[in-house]
């Protein structure tokens, strides 16, 4: 292509490449690019011209090359598929009547940003430096898939509209990101794929807008990032899927609104997490599954649980804010995987690293309620006299006050109906309460009860407090001993 061929608005670019120089089209500040396709010849200049500079090379002693270009119509495909060039793109605020291609090129650095372009196919891509689309606006699928990013990725902004079930909106699966992912105020109608994606540095999507499609709005599994994952005030409707991913720092969700009712919201399953914060958030909508998840801390109020979680598996070394075991217990009430021990032994493990026993009682007495509605009906009624007598041997002071109560109805009964001795000749003075004392303290004697014997139904009261009484006895010295070997 020679320079007679070009239109006056391309050969401005054709110059300016050579020198590095900017060419901006412009005639405000402020010009929208979606309204880029009444431009006149003026600001027009074809992908062709664009593709020939890149590839040729032109160059001016003592010039570094560059494409720079604002607020131009680029028209035709900007086909840049395998190509390589050492030049940096620049194609600001343009606007693109057809997709550009770079489908397995080597660029050294591509920007696009605040651009209107009917989708974008920079699959297999190497770039050395920055891709940054910020502020651009997408109608169709951005394809990314298995693109080497040896810098950082901006997608500040963007607003990218591919709501079809057959492609995602956002491919970003098997990219690789030697720096960070930033996506502030990123718009996405359609599901994002991070499928096995690796980021090195952090991914911040804060108050980002995503509706999925076919019920998926992100699919993260496998995903690994180095650093932390923010969404803070964001919302997303569809089914968030990070099962297997390993986020060496924080997963933020805090202030943000998750919602895909019936059906999974929260997928962090097989997943290693350093912090997961879900919190002054609304109630997710849907289901939240953290089965087999390692996380080492979990920043998780009560009031963003869902009514339905999965828990098996689950293992966290803190558990934040620290909250009464009134306010965690519904959160493992709720398993859908119906009575699972392991969330009650984690949530009972997180009491007691931080020292609340009490707390940690509670969740034990729970557990075995919970238990007792998994067993037959002869288990139940067991388990029912268990938990009103003794409390499941965690409450032994309510041991004690059936002890003290069985000793007043003994000692009144046998005060009235006083039993026969053994020998009358050698019987010690009879005493209701220490007979009674006898009965119900297994390991001491008053000598009481083998000098004496009830007859009738007081015989049978007599084998009743026995019985009773190495019950629980046993229960108040098993918690006992159990308080002194916390101390």
């Amino acid at each position: 292509m020679e320079i007679n061929d070009l239109t006056p608005a391309e050969a401005r670019v054709w110059r300016a490449f050579p020198r590095g120089e900017a060419v901006d089209f412009r005639d405000g500040a402020h010009q929208d690019p979606t309204a880029g396709a009444g431009w006149g010849p003026e600001r027009t200049v074809r992908a062709a011209v664009l593709r020939t500079l890149l590839l040729n090379d032109p160059q001016e002693d003592g010039e570094i090359p560059a494409l720079r270009v604002t607020g131009a119509r680029i028209t035709g495909v900007l086909d840049l598929e395998y190509a390589a060039t050492e030049r940096p793109v620049r194609l600001s605020r343009c606007h693109f009547d057809q997709e550009p291609v770079f489908y397995g090129a080597r660029l050294r650095q591509l920007s696009l940003r605040g651009s209107v372009l009917p989708g974008m196919d920079a699959a297999n891509v190497r770039i050395e430096d920055i891709l940054r689309l910020s502020g651009c606006r997408f109608g169709g699928p951005v394809r990314l898939g298995g693109t080497e990013i040896a810098g950082a990725l901006f997608l500040d902004g963007t607003t990218i509209d591919a709501p079809g079930p057959e492609h995602a909106a956002l491919q970003l699966h098997h990219v690789a990101i030697g720096d960070g992912l930033s996506g502030p105020g990123l718009h996405v109608h359609g599901q994002i794929r991070l499928t096995g994606a690796a980021v090195n540095g952090t991914v911040t999507l804060n108050h980002a807008r995503i509706r999925g499609s076919d019920e998926v709005a992100v699919d993260g599994e496998t995903l690994a990032v180095e650093g932390d994952v923010l969404m803070r005030n964001s919302e997303v409707d569809g089914w968030i899927g990070l099962r297997g991913a390993r986020i060496a720092g924080r997963l933020d969700l805090s202030y943000s609104r998750l919602a895909h009712p019936g059906q999974t919201v929260l997928r962090a399953s097989s997943s290693t997490i350093g912090e997961l914060w879900l919190r002054k958030g609304p109630p997710m909508e849907g289901t939240l599954n953290l089965r087999r998840a390692q996380i080492d801390v979990l920043f998780l109020e009560p009031d963003t649980v869902p009514e339905r979680v999965l828990m098996d598996g689950l293992a966290y070394a803190s558990l934040t804010p620290q909250e009464p075991a009134e306010r965690r217990l519904p959160m493992v009430e709720r398993d859908g995987d119906g009575y699972v021990p392991h969330a009650y032994e984690q949530l009972t493990a997180a009491y007691l690293r931080i020292g609340d026993e009490h707390a940690a009682r509670l969740v034990q007495l729970a557990k075995q309620r919970r238990h007792r509605t998994t067993l037959p009906w002869y288990g139940r009624v067991w388990g029912l006299v268990q938990d009103a007598t003794v409390g499941y041997g965690f409450r032994p002071l309510r041991a004690a006050g059936w002890l003290v109560s069985l000793l007043g109805l003994g000692s009144l009964v046998y005060g009235l109906h006083p039993p026969s001795p053994l020998k009358p000749g050698e019987a010690p003075d009879f005493n209701p309460v220490f007979y009674t004392l006898d009965l119900l303290v297994p390991v001491i004697s008053f000598g009481q009860e083998g000098a004496f014997a009830p007859r009738g139904w007081y015989q049978w009261l007599s084998y009743v407090l026995v019985v009773t009484g190495w019950i629980l006895a046993t229960t108040v010295v098993a918690g006992v001993s159990r308080s002194v070997s916390r101390q």
